[in-house]
C-alpha cells in the first residue's frame, strides 16, 4: 500500500507540476535581486503541486492526522497571498505561531504549559526555517524526500500505518517537484510549499512522539542540516544586529554556493548530509538512552566541526568575491 500511494502521489504532483508550468508560468514570478542566487525569473508555484500530491494521502489517514494536514493548508493559503500579494512581517508570523499553538494543544494537552509553549516556539521556527533554506535549487526538495522519507521508514517500522502512508506521500511528491527544480531549476517552492512543509516537518515530528513512534530528538537529528544551517545563521545576524527579517545571501548552502560548489554540488553535500543524519537517527531511535543521545550529540558535533570549515573558507573566499 505504501508503494501505490507513493507512486499516485509521486504522478499527481509531477502532473501537477507540468500544468503549473504549461499553463501558469508567469504566476508568481521570483524575480532576482541583489541578495538571489538565481540570474532569471521563475515561478514560485511548485509548493501547490507538491501539495496535490500530499492531498493524495488524506483519504487514508487517521483522523489524528487531520488537524496537521488542514493547519499545513490552511498556511498554504495565507503563504499564497504572501507569495503573490506580501504580507507584513508580523502578520505572517501571527499565522505561524497561532498554527503551532493549536496543533501542540491538539496534539500533546494536558501539558505543562511552559514546555507547551516552547514546542509552540521551537513549531514556529521549523515552519520558518524551511522558508529560509529554500534558496537554492534542488536543496529543499531533496531535503523534503530524504527527511519525510526517514519519517516513512521509522512510522512503518514501528507499525503506524497512518503516518507512514502521509509521510511517504509527501515524500514522493517532493521527489516530483525536485525533478523540477534540481539545477538549473525551472519552478521553486515558494512560501505556498516551504511554509507547509516546514510546519508538517515539525508537526508530524510532535505526532510520532506523543504516539512512541519516535524519541523527541529524532525528528531533529533528521532534519539537523537545516536545523542548524538556519539557527546558527539566525543567531549570527542577532548578534550583529542585523534585521533578521530581511533576505540575505548569509547561510551556509548560501556561501557553499558563493565559494564555487554551485547549485549542484551544495545540493549533493546537502542529500549527503541529510541522509547520514536519517540513518544514524533510524539507527539510534530504539536502542538505549545513552546510545540515542551519544549518537545525537556526535552527529551536532560532526556538523559543528563542517560549519567551522566552512567559516574558514569562506574567510578566505570573500576578499576574492566580488561585492
Amino acid at each position: 500500500m505504501l508503494g501505490g500511494l507513493g507512486v499516485l502521489s509521486f504522478v499527481v504532483a509531477f502532473v501537477a507540476s507540468r500544468v503549473l508550468l504549461a499553463r501558469f508560468a508567469r504566476f508568481a514570478l521570483d524575480h532576482p535581486n541583489a541578495r538571489s542566487l538565481h540570474e532569471r525569473p521563475v515561478p514560485r508555484t511548485g509548493g501547490i503541486a507538491v501539495l496535490a500530491g500530499t492531498a493524495v494521502a488524506i483519504p487514508f489517514v487517521a483522523s489524528v492526522l487531520w488537524m496537521p494536514v488542514l493547519l499545513a493548508f490552511f498556511l498554504a493559503a495565507v503563504s499564497l497571498v504572501d507569495d503573490l500579494r506580501g504580507m507584513p512581517t508580523g502578520v505572517r508570523l501571527a499565522f505561524h505561531l497561532a498554527a503551532a499553538a493549536l496543533l501542540a494543544w491538539y496534539v500533546l494537552a494536558p501539558m505543562h504549559p511552559l514546555e507547551l509553549a516552547l514546542l509552540v516556539v521551537a513549531l514556529a521556527w521549523i515552519t520558518n526555517l524551511y522558508n529560509f533554506m529554500d534558496g537554492s535549487d534542488g536543496l529543499a526538495g531533496g531535503m523534503a524526500f530524504i527527511g519525510f522519507g526517514a519519517y516513512s521508514l521509522a512510522a512503518a517500522l514501528a507499525g503506524d500505518v497512518p503516518l507512514a502512508l502521509l509521510c511517504t506521500a509527501i515524500s514522493m511528491a517532493a521527489a516530483a517537484f525536485l525533478a523540477h527544480n534540481f539545477h538549473p531549476a525551472r519552478m521553486f517552492l515558494g512560501d505556498v510549499g516551504s511554509i507547509p512543509l516546514g510546519f508538517l516537518a515539525g508537526g508530524l515530528g510532535l505526532v510520532g512522539w506523543r504516539d512512541d513512534v519516535w524519541p523527541l530528538w529524532f525528528p531533529l537529528l533528521v532534519f539537523a542540516p537545516f536545523i542548524g544551517d538556519a539557527t546558527v545563521t539566525l543567531f549570527r545576524r542577532l548578534a550583529r544586529r542585523e534585521r533578521v527579517w530581511q533576505a540575505h545571501r548569509d547561510h551556509y548552502y548560501q556561501r557553499l554556493v558563493r565559494m564555487g560548489l554551485g547549485h549542484r554540488g551544495t545540493a549533493y553535500i546537502g542529500y549527503a548530509l541529510m541522509a547520514a543524519c536519517a540513518a544514524v537517527a533510524l539507527l539510534a531511535r530504539t536502542q538505549a538512552p545513552v546510545v540515542q543521545w551519544s549518537a545525537f550529540l556526535g552527529a551536532s558535533v560532526a556538523l559543528g566541526a563542517l560549519a567551522l570549515w566552512v567559516d574558514v573558507r569562506w574567510r578566505r573566499h570573500q576578499p576574492r568575491e566580488n561585492p
